[in-house]
This record gives structure tokens, sequence and C-alpha cells, in this order.
């Protein structure tokens, strides 16, 4: 990270001069109100704020706690160990960690080099950030928002090991950069950021801190990474094969974790790409039909009036208005 931002974030807090003067736990009336240690978003986000951040508390253990927002930890340098449902995260420079509302955490005490900023989001910014972005459909890209703002069956948080991915530490370091120095339009820019952050994610779920990838959740993301890069021709015996299982099995498995079947996860793609490319280019409706795997056209446009209530064409003209 930028040595200016890590010599801003690295200043000694109010809160930690009273640690260093022989406070020996943190003082709960600065995160909440409730008997509950339960961190509130009113304490820590000012008053019409949907995201904001600030740097992890040094020097002494946080107890277990809840947040009733979002909470994004960036590690900046050194290293932090966080207790998170009952699992040890060692969470190292360039790493993040994503917590949803559900997870309870508690955290060992940090050193004076070691460096975190947390980012406070609510729920509400993350929708605000993908009907800003216009991106074209990423299912993957959807699970991983569901699962931090409300999702709890596949794990309340997910350590991303990702420090070697420039990509991925530049736009977290903008997002600390334009929080800091209040740029003007922080919020528009912080909800595209946060948009292009998670895509590049969906693209190293690999890279997940196993203790927060439970068996059904690596099997999601295998099988939402497949449908993303090959919704075109995308075959479920070819992904079964790939995956190493028997056809009905992963069908009934799909159907089980996801609640859709493999053929209803496929033609959301298909017609979230198809819109897309209505509202973003000229192509022509039987091309945009081709480019998302569809040879009959009269099949595409009964479906893609199924699933938005009307037809391709009223749909690009709706857009355009």
């Amino acid at each position: 990270m930028n040595l200016e931002l890590i010599d801003r974030l690295s200043v000694i807090t109010d809160e930690e001069q009273e640690i260093l003067s022989g406070r020996s736990e943190i003082d709960r009336t600065r995160y909440t109100e409730h008997s509950q240690l339960i961190i509130d978003s009113k304490k820590m986000l000012e008053q019409g704020k949907l995201i904001q951040i600030r740097p992890h508390t040094r020097f002494v253990h946080f107890p277990r706690h809840r947040h009733n927002y979002v909470e994004v930890i960036y590690m900046c340098q050194g290293q932090t160990t966080h207790i998170v449902d009952g699992n040890r995260v060692v969470l190292k420079a360039g790493e993040i960690l994503f917590l949803n509302q559900n997870a309870v955490q508690e955290i060992l005490p940090a050193s004076r080099q070691d460096i975190a900023v947390n980012f406070m989001i609510l729920p509400e910014f993350f929708d605000t950030t993908f009907r800003m972005m216009g991106e074209e459909g990423n299912i993957l890209r959807d699970f991983l928002v569901d699962c931090l703002r409300r999702d709890n069956r596949y794990g309340r948080y997910l350590h991303f090991q990702v420090s070697d991915i420039l990509p991925v530490q530049n736009l977290v370091e903008n997002m600390v950069w334009t929080l800091l120095n209040n740029q003007p339009s922080k919020r528009s820019i912080n909800q595209f950021t946060m948009g292009l952050l998670l895509l590049q994610l969906t693209h190293y779920t690999d890279r997940l801190g196993t203790a927060s990838q439970s068996f059904d959740q690596q099997l999601i993301f295998r099988i939402l990474r497949y449908i993303d890069d090959h919704y075109k021709n995308g075959q479920l015996s070819q992904l079964a094969g790939l995956l190493g299982y028997d056809v009905p099995w992963l069908s009934r498995t799909i159907k089980r974790l996801l609640g859709r079947t493999y053929k209803e996860l496929l033609q959301a793609k298909r017609l979230n790409q198809a819109a897309f490319l209505l509202q973003n280019t000229r192509l022509p409706i039987t091309d945009i039909c081709a480019a998302v795997g569809y040879d009959n056209t009269s099949y595409f446009h009964r479906i893609f009036r199924a699933y938005y209530r009307m037809s391709p064409k009223e749909y690009r003209d709706d857009q355009q208005q």
C-alpha cells in the first residue's frame, strides 16, 4: 500500500492512546449502547453515510461481537488474528476479510506495525452499486453479494488471500484513498469501485481461505463459474465430467443448493446477458439470440418475454428512454 496512506492509518488514535495509558479493555460505549456487544452502525457511521472507514484498533483484545452492518477488513501491513464463527483466521498483508451481519468475531491484540482498515458498509450500499454499474449479469458475483448481505447457509464470512493480485490491491487502495481524502462524489466512486472489486474477486474464488469454504460453498462457486464462463454452449454432462460427479447426482445437488435446476440457471444467465447486449449494443436481435446460445429465434422471444414480461425490442426501447 502507498506509504502516505500507511502513515495516515498508523497514527495513534484517541482510543489507542487510552489503551496505551493503561486501559485494559475496549470502551464499549464507543461501539454500542446495547447490553450485548453488537457494533452499531449508528455509532460507527455518520448519519446518511452508506460506507465509512476506520483504522483497526490495536493493542487490545477485542471480545466476541457482531455488527449490524457488513464489515470488510483489509490488511495494509503486518497481520491480525481473528476468531470468526469458531475458526481461526490469520489475515496477512494484502488479504481481505468480508463479514456479514451474523458473523461472530473476536480479534486478538495487534501490535503498532499491524495496520488494518475496516470498511463499515450498510447492506443497501450493494444494491446501489449494482444498479449504477450497468454491468452484464454475473451470477457468481450475485451469489457473493447474497452471502455478504443475508445468506448464512454457506458461511458468514469470506477470507480472500489475494495479496499478489495487483488489480485487487489497486481497487482497495483507491477506496481507502477516496474515503480518507473525502473526495467529492466519493459514494458513487466507491460504489463503482466495490462492484469492480467483487467482479475481480469472482475470478479468485480459489483463493478463499479453507476455513471459510465448506464443501457446498466450493461446489457452488465452481458451478456458477462454469455457467458464467460457458453459458453459450455449456452442458450439464460436461460440467459433471469436469467436477468428477455423475450427472443425476450433480443435477439433484444443484437443485438442492441453489433452488434452481441447471437449465434454469443457464437460462437466467443467457437472458441476463441478452438484456445487457440489448441495452448496451446495437446488435440485431437475431445476432444477440445466437450470441447467447439460442438457435431458435422464436423460442428466444418466447422465453425472453416470459422472463422480462416484454419482448426484446420492447426491452431495448424501454432502456433507451
